[in-house]
């Protein structure tokens, strides 16, 4: 057994795969047409193991991921956001490496004990924090593929491996090149131990039951089946869920926190953070429904509060000691208070800050807040009686998949 952040976890005794569907809310798997759309994940779902679990909070990439990895949430981890202000400095910060990471990962671990592990992801932001630590094995990026190398990536000629070019980042291949680079690295024997974490592109543009996603998950599924007939165990799991965040027209439904605050309070009163901002902004326009807010003047902390609470669509606010606690969040980390949308409102800083021109007439679909949490959780086999026990008793995480795969699937 391998310890990790105060968890066991078995080596693995056939080839695991953890996937990522970034994005996938239960709704993709449930509705009407869903077994058409997915024949392998459901018969999964029917002849495995299906429950739901709940994502870390803010429901974003980053911090879901690395908890999914580690087998822990932020507060153990340190990531809590795609973007953060760092208290010390003053400075705002895209979190593109692991530096900011407080934890080893369970890939790490498990390739310093010598099982082959390897991990490839959508986006070349979260590369580095998957393979924080690890030491030998294979950890690259579609988005990167075409450079990766032997001495970065623990691997080469990833486009000769695949049989394609680069995805372009914006394009539905960036996810599905990172399944047929798993399926690849198992055919050849190259991995016992995989991770791969796919984009939420599609699931940001179009929702449950629409063409082009049913389009995109038959691709995923047919993938994911083949991953399965390899001999693999397969965990299947979210980072997040995903909603309409739109007004009865179809405009975006935002609420701009920072000048609705400085409006109130005065110029330059308040600073909003905005935690899913990341390099792929261009589907969301770096709105989501979940912020943190930094008083920038003397002011009474709950009166902001209040202020704040006030606004329609807001759904919860909560002063950052208190949001720590609760959401198992760094209290370092953490604003002076944090705002939570309702399920169809997105929160913003100011209008000057955030372009939706890259929505392209699509209605505007997001995640982050406590709507968002809830995702699907499957692994490829039954579990055992413990394992299934241990579903009904208390509340899953979706950062327990690899405590499933490894140790519960039989």
């Amino acid at each position: 057994m391998i310890e990790v952040n105060g968890r066991a976890y078995a080596k693995p005794r056939r080839p695991t795969v953890v996937v990522c569907l970034d994005g996938c809310d239960p709704r993709y798997l449930n509705f009407g047409n869903a077994e058409k759309v997915f024949p392998n994940i459901s018969r999964m779902m029917r002849d495995g193991f299906s429950t739901l679990s709940d994502a870390a909070m803010p429901t974003f990439t980053n911090p879901n991921n690395v908890s999914i990895v580690t087998g822990a949430p932020p507060a153990v981890h340190g990531i809590s956001g795609n973007y953060y202000l760092d208290r010390a400095t003053g400075k705002e910060i895209m979190i593109v490496d692991a530096s900011p990471m407080r934890a080893t990962t369970i890939l790490a671990e498990m390739s310093r004990a010598g099982v082959r592990v390897a991990a490839v992801t959508a986006k070349d932001k979260l590369r580095k924090m998957l393979g924080h630590r690890m030491e030998g094995g294979i950890c690259f990026s579609s988005e990167k593929a075409g450079s990766a190398t032997l001495a970065e990536n623990g691997i080469e000629k990833v486009e000769q491996l695949v049989g394609r070019s680069t995805p372009d980042m914006y394009s539905p291949d960036l996810s599905l090149f990172v399944l047929d680079a798993g399926i690849k690295l198992l055919e050849q024997d190259r991995a016992e131990l995989l991770y791969l974490s796919l984009s939420d592109l599609v699931q940001h543009a179009h929702g449950p039951g629409e063409a082009e996603a049913d389009a995109f998950h038959g691709a995923v599924d047919t993938k994911v089946g083949r991953l399965a007939e390899l001999g693999a165990v397969v965990g299947l799991i979210a980072d997040h869920g995903m909603n309409d965040k739109t007004n009865e027209d179809g405009s975006p439904r935002v609420v701009f926190l920072e000048e609705e605050l400085n409006r109130h309070f005065g110029p330059d009163s308040v600073r909003v953070i905005c935690p899913i901002t990341d390099p792929f902004v261009k589907h969301h326009g770096a709105l989501g429904s979940f912020v943190r807010v930094y008083l920038r003047r003397e002011l009474e902390l709950a009166e902001v509060m209040e202020v704040a609470a006030a606004i329609p669509g807001i759904a919860l606010v909560l002063d950052g000691k208190s949001a720590a606690g609760r959401y198992q969040m760094p209290l370092d980390r953490e604003g002076d208070f944090v705002a939570i949308g309702d399920t169809h409102t997105v929160i913003g800083s100011s209008r000057a800050e955030h372009d939706l021109t890259g929505l392209h007439g699509h209605r505007l679909r997001s995640h982050g807040g406590l709507s968002e949490q809830i995702v699907p959780f499957i692994v490829s086999h039954p579990v055992s009686a413990a394992y299934r026990e241990i579903s009904e008793t208390r509340r899953v995480r979706n950062f327990d998949i690899f405590d499933f795969a490894l140790n519960g699937a039989q």
